[in-house]
């Protein structure tokens, strides 16, 4: 089974993707578990709870897992909990960064800031996105991950992440395409 997570800042449009590409593929998505906790908790948090966020998160993508057709899609991964954790708290759990290098992507797709950004009440940091997505590129990078740039519109998105994803299924041996690594 291929697992596919989708990374990026705030309002990218990680989790209309996710959806869609669910639906695309007639397959199951794993939803940003930290909007639930959220909502559920109330906006505050701490770093305690940010570990608590990332464990709820590796249990959304199990589940999902566990319902899946040859791929599964995550709505965020736990590269975004670190980023959100240094940047709030100065530091990062250490079981969250031990479980970044267990935890293995066929596919990251980075969702770029070329859209609008929509405000909502767990939204922090609509003036930092460009330089939230230079982190989550040279994160990316530096641990040599499968990942692609998604950007453009809505429509052009899928269509990128359709792209990518059925190169992959199309290779036998699940080999990321060339073109995907920067």
């Amino acid at each position: 089974m291929l697992r596919i997570a989708l990374t990026g800042p705030e309002s990218t449009g990680k989790t209309t993707l996710s959806r869609q590409l669910a639906q695309h593929y007639a397959t199951a998505w794993a939803p940003e578990y930290a909007r639930e906790y959220l909502e559920k908790n109330g906006p505050s948090y701490t770093l305690a709870d940010l570990e608590l966020i990332a464990r709820g998160q590796v249990a959304a993508e199990e589940a999902a897992a566990a319902q899946a057709n040859r791929v599964v899609f995550c709505d965020t991964d736990l590269l975004v909990i670190q980023v959100w954790a240094e940047h709030a708290f100065g530091q990062c759990p250490e079981w969250v960064k031990q479980r970044i290098q267990q935890q293995h992507y066929d596919l990251v797709l980075l969702l770029g800031i070329d859209i609008p950004w929509e405000a909502d009440p767990l939204r922090e940091h609509p003036n930092h996105r460009q330089h939230f997505y230079s982190i989550y590129h040279t994160e990316l990078s530096s641990q040599m991950s499968n990942f692609a740039e998604i950007s453009g519109s809505p429509t052009e998105r899928l269509a990128q992440a359709c792209y990518f994803v059925d190169a992959m299924l199309a290779d036998a041996i699940h080999a990321v395409p060339p073109a995907v690594v920067p």
